[in-house]
């Protein structure tokens, strides 16, 4: 019985350190990660992004360091112009640029289209957080992606007004702001149309 409870007593024990060392190791691999070229389309958007000097963002603590050190501020819930919705796979925080750029395109929107607001979909995301958003949306990028350095977000085309509804017209007003700041040489951006949203990077003028 003692030698039956011992045997026992060591397979939990083996079952635990399992976990615990699964728990350790990150979702993700990183070698893999960087093996994945960017799409011509896309490498402007990730030469910008590493241009503001901020490491790959791997984990909640990698984020927490930028924001003590004053390198990423908090983007409120609203502004003129702009809603953020619910994030459960990205964080509220970005660089300077890319928050007073966001918040110039939430105001220009406003203002070109009477107080209307876009909703923005997703902001910063760590290595961990896209890891977790490829379990639901196998859609999410492979390799390293612009919202990895705080200086990228996504707005939807199809969410104005917190409706959820084919707006032409809002959507049209909103590619026609985006398209000033980017001729202006202060955003790139790509129309995703399985995500339905703009993808916008912050250039590091």
């Amino acid at each position: 019985m003692k030698k039956r409870l011992f045997i026992i007593s060591i397979f939990f024990c083996q079952f635990l350190f399992s976990q615990k060392s699964a728990k350790s190791l990150p979702c993700y691999d990183l070698t893999e990660i960087l093996k994945v070229e960017p799409t011509s389309l896309y490498k402007p958007h990730l030469d910008a992004s590493r241009s503001f000097n901020v490491k790959i963002l791997k984990t909640t603590a990698t984020v927490q360091k930028y924001i003590n050190s004053g390198k990423f501020h908090s983007i409120k819930k609203s502004g003129k112009g702009f809603k953020v919705q619910k994030l459960d796979y990205s964080r509220a925080w970005m660089v300077s640029k890319g928050k007073a750029t966001l918040e110039k395109i939430g105001a220009r929107f406003s203002k070109e289209t009477k107080g209307h607001t876009f909703t923005v979909t997703s902001v910063t995301r760590t290595l961990e957080d896209q890891c977790r958003l490829r379990k639901v949306n196998s859609n999410a990028s492979l390799g390293i992606s612009s919202h990895n350095y705080g200086n990228s977000f996504d707005i939807s085309y199809v969410r104005f007004n917190g409706v959820l509804k084919n707006n032409p017209k809002m959507e049209a007003a909103l590619e026609k702001v985006l398209k000033y700041y980017a001729n202006a040489g202060r955003i790139y951006y790509i129309k995703e149309r399985q995500q339905s949203c703009f993808h916008v990077t912050v250039r590091n003028y």
